[in-house]
């Protein structure tokens, strides 16, 4: 029985991820008027409820490895179930946050009738990247100590704060890049070619080996927080470009 308890939460990964989509998926767009008189497109606050169950589905993600490990129960059919789980949660799901966001972006925009539907079809990118990114790693005896490219989850999770900082955001600087179709199409390249790029990135679970990382992880760390005081949700992009930047600083270090 015991060997079901990480299936069992990987499937609570799975289920989060479909209450994500379907949150995301009904969110839409609606229009109000400003008090200038203007027509103000905004995503409704339900988009919320994508973010929550990204980060319900993160925590899943995490747990499932923990008792795995705690069990002794890691088996074949748990990795190939957590794959499968991953690119429902952190790739499907974050996809429809970013369509959602693209069609903010296009009907806000001056030519807004002029825009065809088929732009939107970009943020599934994200998952076709994850997918491949996934199947790569289960295939591959090298990602043991470290990752090649950047999780899947971390891009679920960094996708998912963006509703979150649209709405907390005082900052027009902000909201005018989270309403540009550009910002958001650069963002689909960027995150879909770090999954898929083959550069070694830094894990926790090779980490006791590498004392030398500690230091630049804990920096990330302190990062994190002390944006997290000031900027508030803005502390996960902030928090994910550190990531990025240690493990590239640091890659001779992470394949030792």
């Amino acid at each position: 029985m015991k060997k079901q308890i990480p299936n069992f939460i990987t499937l609570l990964n799975l289920f989060f991820g479909c209450m994500a989509i379907m949150s995301a998926f009904q969110a839409g767009t609606m229009a109000s008027i400003d008090e200038t008189g203007g027509v103000v497109i905004e995503i409704p606050a339900q988009i919320f409820y994508a973010s929550l169950y990204i980060g319900l589905a993160g925590l899943m993600d995490f747990f499932d490895g923990f008792a795995a490990r705690l069990l002794k129960v890691s088996s074949e059919m748990g990795k190939q179930l957590d794959s499968l789980a991953d690119v429902v949660s952190f790739g499907v799901a974050p996809a429809f946050i970013v369509m959602q966001f693209l069609r903010l972006s296009l009907a806000n925009d001056v030519n807004a009738l002029s825009h065809n539907a088929i732009w939107l079809f970009a943020a599934f990118i994200i998952p076709m990247a994850g997918a491949y990114r996934l199947a790569r790693f289960n295939i591959d005896t090298e990602q043991t100590t470290y990752f090649k490219g950047v999780p899947i989850p971390m891009i679920g999770i960094l996708t998912a704060a963006f509703p979150l900082i649209y709405w907390q955001t005082t900052s027009t600087l902000f909201t005018k890049f989270m309403l540009s179709p550009v910002f958001w199409f650069c963002y689909i390249l960027l995150v879909s070619a770090l999954m898929v790029m083959k550069t070694p990135m830094l894990a926790l679970k090779g980490l006791g080996n590498k004392k030398k990382l500690i230091l630049p992880l804990l920096l990330v760390v302190l990062e994190i927080l002390v944006t997290g005081i000031f900027f508030k949700w803005l502390a996960i992009p902030f928090g994910f470009i550190g990531y990025c930047l240690v493990s590239l600083f640091y890659k001779k270090t992470i394949t030792q």
